[in-house]
């Protein structure tokens, strides 16, 4: 049959039945305006508010807070390499056992509640993350993640994110891209306010927030100095949508490669990841000394 037949039965037949009802006087029905042939498609919801998770730590909301994230999680593995007996390591599990590491350690000391993102393996939506520290409002959110450099095994070494609406290198822009390719985060919009006004808004609020998270990026650089092996550049910025709570300061830590040797046997070992979790704990509670009367533990 050919097309042009096929088009003639579509729109003669349908003409040739509604003449022939209207000849026999018949009446055939026809929904009322704004009714049942009205086809309806249920758009993608949006994202339900997260569960938030339980502060652990002194019963006392005049102590700060911070929100420990574990990068990735569930079907979402994150940077993979593989050891010398050729198991797959992945960075999930890498980022829950330090970030783990790192709230137990800020327990033992006191003085600073603590709540993780996750405490399994699970997935955690992108959008969620720096919301669970907003609606906690926490005082500082702490990212925690593991790199990897493809097939190449010598680029090796920590690094800590801030936030910049241009990314520092390209390097950096690279890694941005990567992370906010696991989930869409369309930004914050305040309520009642224009488009350009809330731009305004959250633009002078994350610059007051970026200032606090680039301190504790450089406490960290400081206290981990002779302790971990940091990248030759480790003091980055990008535009990583993890880093864009308004409100409160945050930072991503790279805590190293997969794909490197050196890195990976840091990474993977209780010993190891206790050092990161030391060097990161130190600087959350000089952080947090320094805006109110708690003594760094260990002083």
């Amino acid at each position: 049959m050919s097309l042009r037949t096929l088009l003639l039965i579509v729109l003669l037949v349908p003409a040739l039945l509604l003449g022939g009802a209207a000849a026999l006087g018949l009446k055939i029905p026809v929904p009322s305006w704004g009714r049942e042939y009205v086809m309806r498609f249920s758009l993608a919801e949006e994202l339900a508010p997260p569960d938030l998770p339980a502060i652990a730590g002194p019963d006392d909301p005049a102590l700060p807070l911070v929100v420990i994230d574990a990068g990735h999680g569930g079907r979402d593995p994150g940077a993979i390499g593989t050891d010398a007996q050729g198991r797959r390591v992945r960075e999930k599990d890498i980022t829950l056992a330090i970030a783990l590491a790192l709230r137990d350690d800020l327990l033992r000391a006191g003085r600073i509640r603590v709540a993780l993102t996750r405490a399994d393996d699970r997935i955690i939506p992108l959008a969620h993350r720096p919301e669970i520290a907003r609606l906690l409002e926490a005082d500082l959110f702490v990212s925690i993640h593991a790199d990897s450099a493809g097939e190449r095994d010598d680029v090796s070494g920590a690094s800590i994110y801030t936030l910049s609406e241009e990314a520092s290198s390209e390097a950096a822009a690279r890694f941005a891209a990567r992370e906010n390719d696991a989930d869409r985060l369309n930004g914050i919009a305040v309520e009642g306010t224009s488009a350009a006004v809330s731009a305004i808004l959250v633009e002078l609020s994350q610059q007051r927030t970026r200032e606090d998270a680039i301190e504790f990026a450089r406490l960290v650089l400081r206290e981990g100095a002779d302790r971990l092996a940091f990248h030759a550049q480790p003091r980055r910025a990008a535009a990583l949508a993890v880093l864009r709570a308004p409100d409160v300061p945050s930072v991503l830590f790279e805590s190293g490669f997969v794909t490197n040797r050196a890195d990976r046997a840091r990474l993977t070992t209780p010993e190891g990841r206790a050092q990161y979790a030391a060097v990161l704990a130190r600087a959350i509670r000089v952080y947090f000394a320094r805006r109110a009367d708690i003594p760094p533990a260990g002083t």
